[in-house]
């Protein structure tokens, strides 16, 4: 296995519009084990392809309930709205307030091409929305309503719908 790069605002890479992967080989389950262990090993809870240089359509994601690999992701649905402060890897050293859709629904691949939807809602439908950003070129801090700085109070007065967690 092997780390890799986290490439990090102002490259390029993180602004392209990412294609969508059509041969499932082993070279993909190579990336996408590559990718897990960059995630890993930064402390973040998922990546982007592009995160890593990879303009093709790829996500990891681990919020706690064990590893979850996304190719070709797109979200199908999405309901409700819930403010949250995100963070990136790809943006180190920052933090933002951002608004999403609380509960979404994804259909993306498996790493065999097998087709499955996934509904999600808490910080799971968060991250999804985070990482399928990447794959647009958009990083979190093009939507999000206003910095947080470390030396606020993340419990204090926020915008309604503030759940406290940081990705």
């Amino acid at each position: 296995m092997s780390r890799k790069k986290i490439f990090t605002i102002g490259a390029p890479e993180l602004r392209g519009k990412s294609n969508p992967i059509k041969k499932f080989d082993a070279r993909l389950g190579l990336i996408l084990r590559d990718m897990a262990e960059t995630m890993y090993a930064a402390q973040g809870v998922g990546l982007a392809a592009p995160q890593m240089g990879i303009l093709r359509r790829l996500v990891v994601i681990d919020v706690g309930e064990g590893l979850i690999e996304l190719i070709n992701p797109e979200i199908i649905s999405a309901e409700g709205e819930c403010g949250m402060v995100e963070g990136c890897l790809s943006v180190p050293g920052r933090r933002g307030f951002v608004r999403r859709p609380e509960k979404v629904a994804v259909k993306a691949q498996d790493k065999t091409g097998k087709f499955f939807t996934l509904s999600a809602d808490g910080m799971l439908a968060r991250a999804l929305q985070h990482e399928i950003d990447h794959l647009n070129g958009v990083l979190y801090v093009d939507l999000m309503d206003h910095e947080v700085f470390d030396d606020e109070d993340e419990d204090g007065p926020q915008p309604s719908g503030r759940t406290g967690r940081v990705i």
